[in-house]
């Protein structure tokens, strides 16, 4: 049980840490608009893929997984 414990503890972990980023997300400026990420415009149409954004969450929740991985 004492797995399925810590599961569920870091499950609850990551939706509340989602849910801050959902709230807190658009208040923060630089992101998903920084440099390198791709934004296309032609007519009425927009594509936009924050390829830098995505590389740099990427690496910060890597590290914190190592961080607090317990292995």
């Amino acid at each position: 049980m004492e797995g399925a414990g810590k599961i569920l503890l870091m499950a609850g972990l990551a939706i509340a840490a989602l849910g801050l980023l959902l709230m807190f997300g658009p208040k923060i400026p630089w992101l998903g608009r920084l440099p390198g990420d791709i934004l296309i415009r032609r007519g009425n149409t927009t594509f936009y893929f924050p390829v830098v954004t995505c590389i740099i969450l990427s690496v910060v929740i890597t590290v914190l997984a190592r961080l607090f991985g317990g292995k």
